[in-house]
């Protein structure tokens, strides 16, 4: 169907909408969806969180998700194609759960290594990231599911992320923040952009008529609709006339019922409201839930049956970078011998982050299963080595429980089976039976079979009143009140409260109990039942567990230590107070390393961390959150069956004090970006900044290139690579632009211009084009309001990261 023809339905539909009907289509009738509205033939919208899955609207585990790698490895692939096929699954995995817009991806920027949600966005580079998430969006479009690139705009913290008012000059905003947005609307065209919670230059984003209207708008021609963050609208009239058209969740919102009220009283025109309606019936019809009209794009033209495993399994191989490789340690030889295998994480796959990027894939690998499968029988030995956590996890592993509703009577209202110790109950998401309004008590309860021995930590998070009793002991009876250091999402992202120990044996089932009464809230705009049973295995003494690590290390042929993160260090709701590995893992990769001259770490973090042994080891392997299928590619790549495909998306520090931005936190609810146009390397170029452990772009494969030529065809730079190692390979190709005389405003000293891969055999060359876009010659001039020319002479040159660049030649603009 043509555009005109979706027109012509869209405008038919809205002429029959009262005000009443109109008002209410753009305020979330729960927390997921839109209302339906028969009379026109409309049918209930429904949105889910992403990126790396498809969460459907009940975030619960007994309704698994594939789970991809997390974004910054989508990114460090530098592929777009890779993406824009991560974007089919992603949409045929949006379709099997009956969703037609998936709220992602981020494109917000790495302005600090400390951003807690750094995991969840692309890039440091705001070309980089555009890149990649055209190639995203583009994939799950093409399958007929739209998507809402977020968070517009300049939401690079968590820090009082509701509140904060983030300064941001107008120059900083156009070079840097809005440009991955400008980037995929014009390449893209997305479906949908989400409003961000923060304030840009004193406005809610929410609200912000200039930045929504006039530059998304207006000056890219964007014709989709904006959604707001959830709970980020707050004013009916700033909203709907600042260019927000659907309020969500609901049905508590600022639109529906108020919005009406606000046209009938004159604050709003109505011809505002209606501008807002058409952009959701174009999303209605372009998803297929318009039934006057077909869908943008047909079913048989839809990818489908993609296969999920093996497409995660890939993407995780791509990603991965190896950062060091002293001896070519890897790939580890056919006859690897005997290997330690060590670090909680490698038992316990850390796959994605925190907050509301997660979903429950069905299966995971783990480093150890995917290691035991490809070895040698009796050649893989485990060890824990250290524990990066000293909280309680949510109850998993050995726990086989259900969920009991009850009414204030005590009767049984509802009930069903849970994979894990963990309600997430949000709006209507509750068992067949209950509602908010019956519901009074939900008992966990089931049993718990130890796989160790000797006395295990229980707990609770959340709020409310518990009563908690294993193997017959009531270890805790009393509430924990919602208070002024228990905000609203305690339940979600504050830490577990210890509840009390037991002593239990190894392979004997216990039963266990917990029993939550419900807080009935009023006036919330979102109703939900959020607790979760914790739970720790017997701690042991740190010492003894690095000791019993280094044994296994010292007699084995290799060691490889997994370190990671954990859920309190990179998570949706809060920022890093550092750059550690949190517990003894530092200690325990020194003490490995000691012992074992061909120690391989693999580091299972979404965003930076602080190496400072990085130089004792003989490979660092960057696995970033894997996914779920993140042994099997573990094993893939150490064993030498794919290469490590990946290149750093952002710059690591060799400390954060290092770091030339690391700001976060705001003061007096104002945060400023007064570093302007200088994040990421843009910054490390500077003279007076340390050298990063690693740069922007670097990352090592399993063989070796060289950069034979650069030779310059009007904007088009034609590079010429070798493959001078022993096996095939993939070169990631980077071209930067650097001006060679100053243009009277601060400006880097080179930026990312372009990029893509090559392919050889050994001895073979290959030959690339890369097209410099008109903006890497263009700085924004604040003064005019508009883009200009920064003419001069200019070196373009080709490497391998920022700071290995092989080949150039010079242009004159």
């Amino acid at each position: 169907m043509t555009d005109h023809a979706r027109e012509t339905a869209v405008e038919q539909a809205l002429g029959k909408l009262d005000l009443d009907a109109k008002a209410r289509l753009l305020a979330g009738q729960d927390m997921w969806s839109l209302p339906a509205l028969p009379e026109i033939g409309l049918a209930s919208l429904v949105m889910s969180d992403g990126p790396v899955g498809v969460r459907g609207v009940r975030w619960t585990a007994d309704d698994p998700s594939v789970a991809l790698p997390s974004p910054t490895a989508l990114a460090a692939t530098w592929d777009p194609e890779l993406a824009r096929r991560a974007g089919h699954l992603l949409a045929q995995e949006a379709r099997r759960k009956g969703v037609h817009v998936l709220l992602a991806p981020t494109v917000n920027l790495h302005r600090s290594p400390l951003g807690g949600r750094h995991f969840e966005a692309y890039s440091e580079d705001p070309l980089l990231t555009g890149a990649i998430g055209t190639g995203y969006v583009t994939g799950v479009q093409e399958g007929g599911v739209g998507t809402t690139v977020k968070h517009f705009v300049a939401n690079d913290a968590e820090t009082d992320r509701f509140t904060v008012n983030n300064l941001v000059g107008e120059r900083a905003l156009r070079e840097l923040y809005l440009a991955p947005f400008e980037t995929i609307v014009k390449n893209a065209h997305p479906w949908g952009i989400m409003a961000a919670y923060n304030c840009v230059n004193g406005t809610t984003m929410s609200e912000h008529h200039y930045l929504q209207n006039e530059v998304l708008r207006g000056e890219w021609g964007f014709d989709g609709f904006v959604v707001s963050d959830w709970m980020a609208a707050r004013d009916t009239v700033g909203a709907i006339n600042g260019g927000l058209d659907v309020a969500m969740p609901g049905p508590e919102t600022v639109y529906g019922t108020a919005l009406a009220e606000a046209v009938r009283d004159g604050r709003v025109e109505e011809s505002v409201v209606d501008a807002a309606v058409r952009n959701v019936l174009r999303l209605a019809a372009r998803v297929g839930v318009l039934d006057t009209v077909p869908p943008a794009v047909a079913e048989a033209a839809r990818p489908s049956g993609i296969d999920a495993g093996a497409l995660a399994r890939d993407i995780a191989c791509r990603s991965f970078v190896l950062v060091r490789n002293e001896g070519s340690v890897l790939p580890l030889p056919r006859d690897v011998g005997t290997v330690a295998l060590i670090g909680t994480a490698a038992r316990e796959a850390r796959i994605l982050g925190g907050g509301s990027a997660q979903v429950f894939p069905d299966q995971v690998v783990s480093p150890l299963d995917g290691l035991a499968a490809a070895l040698p029988a009796g050649s893989l030995t485990y060890f824990v080595g250290a524990d990066p956590s000293e909280e309680l996890a949510v109850a998993g592993e050995g726990f086989a429980l259900r969920a009991v509703c009850r009414d204030a009577e005590g009767r049984l209202i509802g009930e069903t089976p849970l994979p894990s110790g963990q309600v997430q109950w949000l709006g209507t998401d509750l068992p067949e039976g209950v509602t908010h309004d019956t519901i009074h008590s939900v008992e966990l309860t089931g049993t718990f079979t130890p796989r160790e021995s000797g006395p295990h930590q229980f707990g609770t998070r959340g709020v409310g009143g518990f009563r908690l009793t294993v193997d017959g002991q009531v270890l805790f009876d009393g509430e924990k009140p919602l208070g002024p250091d228990t905000g609203p999402f305690e339940a979600f992202f504050g830490a577990p409260d210890e509840r009390g120990s037991t002593a239990l044996r190894a392979g004997q089932p216990v039963e266990v109990s917990l029993r939550h009464l419900v807080l009935k809230s009023t006036g919330v705009p979102i109703k939900s039942i959020v607790f979760s049973l914790m739970h720790q295995d017997p701690r042991r003494d740190a010492d003894e567990l690095i000791t019993e690590a280094v044994e296994a290390a010292r007699a084995a042929d290799t060691a490889i230590v997994v370190v990671a993160t954990t859920e309190r260090v990179e998570s949706e709701g809060f920022d890093r107070k550092d750059m550690r590995l949190p517990g003894r893992q530092d200690d325990l990769v020194r003490a490995v390393a000691a012992v074992n001259p061909q120690t391989v770490v693999v580091v299972n973090s979404g965003s930076p961390v602080e190496l400072p042994w990085r130089e004792d080891v003989a490979a660092v392997l960057l696995s970033w959150f894997p996914g779920q299928e993140a042994g099997n590619a573990l094993a893939d790549v150490l064993l030498g069956a794919r290469e490590p495909g990946g290149r750093l998306p952002t710059t690591w520090p060799v400390r954060l004090r290092d770091a030339p931005v690391s700001r976060v936190v705001p003061d007096k609810g104002e945060l400023r970006y007064e570093e302007g146009v200088l994040i990421g390397y843009r910054a490390w170029e500077r003279e007076d900044v340390p050298a990063p452990a690693y740069a922007f772009g670097h990352g090592l494969g399993y063989t070796d290139w060289t950069y034979e030529s650069l030779e310059l065809v009007g904007r088009t730079a034609r590079v010429r690579v070798r493959n001078t190692g022993a096996r095939p390979g993939r070169e990631v190709v980077q071209v930067y632009v650097a001006p060679l005389a100053p243009a009277g405003i601060e400006r880097p000293a080179r930026q990312l211009a372009g990029f893509t891969s090559a392919e050889a055999g050994p001895g073979e060359t290959a030959e690339v084009m890369v097209q410099l876009p008109e903006r890497a010659f263009q700085v924004w001039d604040d003064a005019a309001g508009c883009w200009a020319v920064a003419g001069g002479e200019y070196s373009v040159e080709a490497g391998r990261s920022v700071t290995d660049r092989r080949v150039g030649a010079r242009t004159t603009v």
